[in-house]
């Protein structure tokens, strides 16, 4: 009986200790740098080397997303704000407070993509305002891929250190 503890201790299924868990991680990042805005950001690329009619194309999706954001947040923006912050909350008090690793692994993803969403809304404001087209919109949506890569190494990183010391703490070594 000993023997079967010891393995399902070691291989345990919790959040921080699942493989799963750090694919989706991986995955989640690898998706929110390389869709700026909604945008692939192969079409920036394409329209800075190509010109012509991939410029118009990234233009019209551009203006098609940025437009939409904009739309979403005007009518709907207060609600999601605090659902969102609601969500928020309750995640860091059933994380942190009440040590429920799910909650901790799911705020470490969540509060992280939401200020890639407050991010994506500033810049959609930003590309509107100044009615940015060419070298300016290529400009401002690498700038954006930029920043959410920031964000991404630094959510990362905090999240393997975090994810290290519940493994260790809580594991078969600390606990």
């Amino acid at each position: 009986m000993d023997w079967y503890q010891t393995l399902f201790e070691l291989i345990d299924m919790r959040s921080f200790s699942n493989l799963w868990f750090w694919i989706v991680l991986a995955v989640t990042w690898s998706t929110a740098s390389h869709w700026v805005l909604g945008v692939p950001y192969d079409m920036v690329l394409r329209a800075r080397r190509q010109g012509a009619q991939a410029e118009v194309d990234l233009e019209d999706m551009v203006r098609i997303n940025v437009n939409r954001l904009l739309f979403i947040a005007q009518v709907s923006g207060l609600w999601i704000l605090g659902f969102a912050c609601f969500g928020l909350t309750m995640l860091v008090l059933l994380g942190f407070v009440y040590g429920m690793e799910f909650a901790q692994a799911v705020f470490l993803l969540a509060f992280p993509l939401s200020l890639i969403g407050a991010l994506s809304l500033s810049t959609a404001r930003l590309i509107q305002s100044e009615s940015a087209t060419g070298e300016r919109l290529r400009k401002r949506l690498t700038r954006h891929r930029l920043y959410t890569q920031i964000i991404g190494m630094v959510s990362i990183f905090v999240t393997a250190i975090w994810g290290m010391y519940q493994n260790v703490a809580l594991g078969p070594l600390g606990g």
